[in-house]
């Protein structure tokens, strides 16, 4: 008998219109193992659930978790810049620990290198007390850009609970490969997310950002090396997807993510 595949998440991104009560029991319905949820702003105007401890809403979705026996694995998104107050994310970490969530997700954009160090640092030591880890995620507009920058900003904060979201997509368009991912300290890579892409990079900040928020395709029927990468990351790092849905269905959508990722995961099935 073939072992199981490992268990896939899905984020918050990809049906974003979606309530979190109503996404958790889509991605249920889908096949998914586990959530992510969007808990903060990851841009202005960008839609965001803040479900504050002792809301209806968070409620809701406790309830809704606990009947699709789905798990919340992160939360999203968190831009560290220059005006970031580890501070104003409290609330967002209170509700994390109440939802059992594991990773906070965060990326890096202060120019000023030693006071992003501070503040990432500050809120590891924040996450750590509510039983979090932070989760650096690289992003090619965003000043930590490059897989070499995230390795070297997250080794900077000397916390066990920092480590590295990879996201197929970002890794591309950064200029990095599956490869670049061999030898890197045990423990760094924490967080997978798979979703595919044509061929063509942007060429520019703006149509990297449009492309991600946007232009993703269903793993598998783009370009990107994710047959690669899934064998590569090591055996403990979490694998989940995000494709925003555009204007289909949401459970629709959804269970087409879950049968071509799980496509993609097939190559991760030990072969004896």
């Amino acid at each position: 008998m073939s072992p199981p595949l490992p268990p896939l998440g899905v984020a918050h991104f990809s049906c974003i219109e979606e309530r979190p009560a109503d996404f958790v029991r889509m991605a249920a319905e889908a096949g998914f193992g586990f959530v992510g949820l969007r808990l903060h702003p990851a841009f202005p105007g960008a839609p965001v659930y803040p479900l504050p401890v002792g809301s209806a809403e968070l409620r809701e979705t406790r309830e809704a978790l606990r009947l699709a026996g789905l798990a919340v694995y992160d939360i999203e998104f968190v831009v560290i810049d220059g005006d970031f107050a580890p501070s104003a994310l409290a609330g967002v970490i209170e509700t994390a620990a109440e939802l059992g969530a594991k990773r906070l997700s965060v990326c890096g954009d202060d120019p000023d290198r030693e006071r992003f160090i501070d503040n990432i640092s500050a809120l590891a030591g924040m996450a750590e007390v509510a039983g979090l880890g932070i989760d650096l995620e690289i992003m090619p507009w965003r000043r930590i850009g490059t897989l070499a920058a995230a390795v070297g900003a997250v080794q900077s904060t000397g916390m066990q609970n920092v480590g590295i979201l990879v996201d197929a997509l970002h890794l591309a368009r950064s200029g990095s490969a599956p490869a670049d991912l061999s030898g890197l300290p045990e423990g760094l890579i924490r967080s997978v997310q798979l979703c595919d892409a044509r061929a063509e990079r942007p060429t520019d900040h703006a149509g990297l950002i449009a492309e991600a928020r946007g232009g993703r395709l269903l793993p598998g029927q783009g370009t990107l090396p994710l047959t690669e990468l899934v064998r590569i990351v090591p055996p403990d790092a979490t694998l989940s997807v995000e494709v925003p849905k555009g204007r289909g269905p949401g459970p629709g959508h959804l269970r087409a993510l879950f049968e071509t990722a799980s496509s993609v995961l097939e190559a991760k099935r030990p072969t004896s």
